[in-house]
């Protein structure tokens, strides 16, 4: 068996960027096992903690953990928030300096907000198990942690995929160095979470939301396990896109906040970098940037102007190793916020603001492989050598041949696609699946009384091109081309109007034009207008397309002008009743007519 070493603590100054001291807990290496080690609070100690650093949590013992930390201070409370797709409720650790303060509470508060996320993939238990630790010297260390709380409020989902949590096994994480047993990545219907933030398929997802919008989070962190290439470093970060994130917060979080962070933990002892997104390839040659779109929970967060981190242990180094290193990214974050949260604050509202009152924005982003940066990585050499099972060759990361590189990091998104704002959008009341989410994110919106006709913009669907097979249960629309009309719309008695100036300004962008990266159209939410539902039979509109011919010019030129440049539609006859059909009365206005329209003035 491994040994383990009991954790010691102690505090490192760090002087940051010439504004302030950071306190963190640092950590020390033995040799012997290359395995870290850490403080044991005599209060409390956690499943993990109590074990030999080698077993996490479970759902159990981790909730009963959280119950007895609650039931022993005040200034922890869990609150239960709507059910997850295991039957189990979605919930969240609240801890605070103040005696029981409640969900409903936080948006009142002046405090900023952290919001961290556990178990989404339950495989990567690395947070569950340092979150545990964290909450309790939130609460029990007061020499380290006794101010935080008077600028901070921490709040934690200990399990977000209860159904992985509970499907416990110690073979699915092939690539994995620890722990011994651990849920799964999927949930109990077998989806993926961390793909469902935006389409909201899972009582998981609408629970998380609600959650979200009840606290409105300065800055959230989820916590995760890399799988992909090898190397030196044993903490990663995915974190929100600093152009896609835009304006003034991704400049501040790119500029400011993620150097301090960054220095931080490299001065407890673990060199932070950017998730290593090199697809299988060698890292040392370069990779781009990972574009967290809001089907991710960090894209998801940008939608309101939160900044967001996903944290990326690498997979081979030792469970205990990754855990400290987790905590000391969260006990890093905590501090820092303390000192920076007003300005963060500041900075999200002036972008919300900022946000609404632009003539177009953007709504899909491609990576800028002409102006790399350089990124300090600490790798190992690879090779390409043979393989003993196919016959082949496989890629070899040599550890003997550790090196440190500045390697290109393409960490520049310009704009591929964007939309003038309107004044705001139209939403059929027959479309209550989408109002509903609209409501669960907190969105500001009319119901119509009295029926009106605006001017409008309405999206003709010319043609989507989807993927072939299943995809987090959708088949989901890759390219999408669109026609503008621009006009008058009726707004009926029941139809939803959402106004574009207001503060989930974005998030209402993203969810509804049908060309954001991640917009509710590309997720198959509106399909059925895909499907024609009138046709005709050619024996029987034949009489009619003669007729329409004979009494419109245009319309035959058009036709004729069709058949003399296309072989193709000229020797089919169903496809000439059917380009005659599509132009007639007959034809359904309604197929791949999008149904949320653009409104160019609100209705009185």
């Amino acid at each position: 068996m491994k040994s383990w070493v009991l954790f010691r603590s102690c505090l490192l100054s760090l002087f940051v960027m010439a504004l302030a001291t950071l306190i963190v807990w640092g950590v020390e290496t033995s040799e012997a096992t290359g395995q870290d080690v850490l403080n044991l609070s005599t209060k409390f100690p956690t499943p993990f903690e109590r074990g030999d650093g080698w077993e996490t949590a479970t759902y159990q013992s981790g909730m009963k953990y959280y119950a007895e930390l609650a039931a022993a201070s005040e200034r922890v409370t869990i609150h239960s928030m709507g059910k997850t797709d295991s039957g189990f409720p979605l919930s969240v650790v609240l801890i605070t300096d103040q005696n029981h303060i409640g969900l409903g509470d936080v948006l009142k508060d002046s405090r900023t907000v952290l919001l961290i996320n556990n178990a989404i993939h339950p495989g990567e238990s690395d947070g569950v198990d340092a979150c545990m630790g964290f909450a309790r010297d939130l609460v029990y260390d007061g020499n380290a942690y006794g101010k935080l709380l008077q600028d901070v409020i921490v709040a934690i989902i200990p399990f977000y995929n209860i159904g992985g949590a509970l499907n416990r096994n110690s073979g699915t994480r092939a690539n994995q160095n620890g722990p011994r047993e651990y849920g799964f990545r999927g949930n109990g219907r077998n989806y993926d979470l961390n793909r469902d933030f935006m389409k909201c398929d899972t009582r998981n997802a609408r629970s998380f939301a609600a959650i979200f919008q009840l606290l409105d989070p300065d800055f959230f962190i989820d916590t995760h396990v890399s799988n992909g290439a090898d190397y030196q470093h044993v903490m990663t970060t995915s974190q929100s896109q600093k152009d896609k994130l835009g304006l003034s917060v991704g400049e501040y979080m790119h500029t400011k906040f993620e150097p301090m962070l960054f220095q931080a933990m490299r001065t407890a002892g673990y060199p932070t970098i950017p998730y290593v997104n090199s697809g299988g390839a060698a890292p040392e040659n370069g990779f781009a940037q990972f574009l967290e779109t809001p089907r991710y929970s960090t894209g998801f967060a940008g939608l309101f102007q939160t900044m967001g981190y996903m944290t990326e242990t690498h997979m081979l180094k030792p469970y205990p190793q990754r855990v400290a290193a987790t905590r000391v990214f969260l006990d890093a974050s905590v501090t820092l916020l303390a000192q920076e949260g007003k300005q963060i604050q500041m900075l999200r509202q002036k972008d919300r603001n900022a946000y609404r009152k632009q003539e177009s924005v953007p709504i899909a982003w491609e990576v800028d492989r002409n102006h790399p940066a350089r990124l300090e990585f600490h790798g190992y050499e690879a090779s390409q050598i043979a393989s003993d099972v196919t016959g082949g060759n496989r890629l070899f990361y040599d550890r003997e041949k550790p090196f440190t590189r500045n390697i290109p990091y393409f960490n520049q998104y310009r704009v591929s696609e964007s939309v003038k704002l309107p004044a705001g959008y139209l939403i059929p009341r027959e479309w209550h699946t989408v109002i509903d989410l609209m409501k669960l994110n907190s969105v500001s919106m009319q119901t119509i009384k009295t029926p009106d006709t605006v001017p409008a913009e309405i999206y003709r669907i010319n043609s989507v091109e989807s993927r072939t097979a299943p995809y987090e249960g959708h088949f989901f629309h890759d390219k999408i081309d669109l026609t503008t009309v621009t006009a008058p719309v009726l707004v009926r008695e029941g139809d939803v109007v959402i106004p574009v100036d207001q503060d989930r300004a974005r998030y209402i962008v993203e969810a509804l034009e049908p060309k954001a990266m991640d917009s509710l159209f590309r997720w198959n939410r509106f399909d059925t207008v895909l499907q024609q539902k009138e046709y005709f039979s050619p024996y029987v509109f034949e009489n009619t397309a003669e007729k329409l011919l004979a009494e419109n010019q245009a319309l035959r030129e058009e036709f004729n002008a069709r058949k003399q440049s296309d072989s193709d539609f000229s020797g089919n006859r169903r496809a000439q009743l059917d380009f005659l059909y599509k132009r007639s009365d007959n034809y359904e206005k309604s197929h791949r007519r999008y149904p949320i329209a653009r409104l160019l003035k609100l209705p009185n």
